[in-house]
């Protein structure tokens, strides 16, 4: 009896080899992947965005700064 059910354990972990036993490498693929299109996409662009907020932000600074000498003096 105690076979028998170690016999249909196996069963079953051939099975799941069978369907998952390549996931592994097919999941090193995918990781690679998504880290190339961050590296490449997203990366670039929050660099771009942010690049222009700070000018934007520098810009609105220049004219407070502007702004107070004037009331000063």
């Amino acid at each position: 009896m105690a076979n028998q059910g170690a016999g249909h354990f196996q069963d079953f972990g051939r099975k799941v080899d069978e369907h998952f036993g390549n996931i592994g490498p097919r999941m090193e693929d995918e990781v690679k992947r998504v880290i190339a299109y961050l590296n490449n996409e997203v990366v670039p662009e929050v660099r771009q965005h942010s690049s222009k907020a700070l000018r934007i932000a520098a810009e609105q600074l220049t004219r407070l700064a502007e702004h107070l000498d004037r009331r000063v003096s």
